[in-house]
């Protein structure tokens, strides 16, 4: 890309284990352009998650990055000291976890926690933090009387727009997320990726998108990576890959997505 915010070069992350290395990723290299949505597809145990994890260095032992490098706009996130990363982390580079809305701390109305985050990161006072609270519940359709609730007086997808409410609080450029909607219904998956994508193109930031669910990713991403035992084996674009997959084992994963009878195409229900 001629206009990328992010650029993994060569990644490698090994897992020193009592019975030796695993390579749990093998020299992976892709770019994320600015306003791009950029999908990373793959089984369970591929290696998406711990490519997430070594962008935002929270990858923790028994994981250790063996080699490559992470560009953000040209500096090397793997190299940079502490106090350079913690302006990045989470400022320019957000995540939503894995099970997001069990992120959530049980003991914490979700005002302390928006400005736990603020006021972190921006010192900002409390006043500003819930304005900016309210705001964001806004954002992601959630009345902003809610914010003195706790979290499970909310529903699982009301928690978990709450989670990247929290997460696009620092207006980041690159918000990572890690099987965003996993735990959630079909349809309220669906509303949760329409909201993101109508977000993404109203702020302008970049989405790296971790699923093994491939049609959910082609609804919203640009381009789409697929992974397969540690190794990207083929990045284009959403129609391209789709339509005329390059890798044997991406055309298998297509083929594993269920399809409606032709009938009930014809009676008009929804994919």
């Amino acid at each position: 890309m001629t206009d990328a915010l992010l650029q993994v070069r060569n990644l490698s992350v090994d897992y020193l284990l009592d019975k030796g290395v695993f390579n749990a990723v093998k020299n992976v290299s892709f770019d994320i352009g600015r306003g791009e949505l950029f999908g990373l597809a793959g089984e369970s145990g591929c290696g998406k998650s711990t490519i997430a994890y070594a962008i935002t260095r929270l990858a923790k032992p028994p994981a250790w990055v063996a080699g490559g490098e992470i560009l953000l706009e040209g500096q090397d996130i793997l190299k940079m000291p502490d106090r350079q990363l913690q302006s990045v982390r989470w400022r320019r580079i957000g995540m939503v976890f894995q099970s997001a809305m069990n992120s959530l701390n049980p003991l914490m109305r979700v005002e302390a926690q928006f400005h736990d985050v603020l006021h972190r990161h921006t010192g900002c006072p409390r006043e500003k933090s819930r304005e900016r609270a309210k705001e964001m519940f806004q954002l992601v359709g959630i009345p902003a009387d809610r914010l003195s609730n706790y979290p499970h007086q909310f529903s699982g997808g009301m928690r978990q727009r709450i989670v990247i409410a929290i997460c696009l609080a620092l207006n980041p450029e690159l918000i990572i997320m890690d099987e965003p909607t996993t735990a959630l219904d079909v349809v309220v998956q669906r509303e949760i990726l329409e909201q993101v994508a109508d977000l993404q193109r109203t702020k302008g930031f970049s989405v790296l998108f971790i699923t093994h669910d491939l049609h959910l990713m082609a609804q919203i991403c640009h381009r789409i990576g697929v992974m397969l035992k540690g190794e990207l084996v083929e990045v284009g674009e959403v129609r391209q890959v789709s339509t005329a997959p390059a890798h044997e084992y991406t055309k298998r994963l297509w083929g594993a997505i269920p399809s409606l009878p032709s009938s009930m195409q014809r009676e008009g229900v929804p994919l």
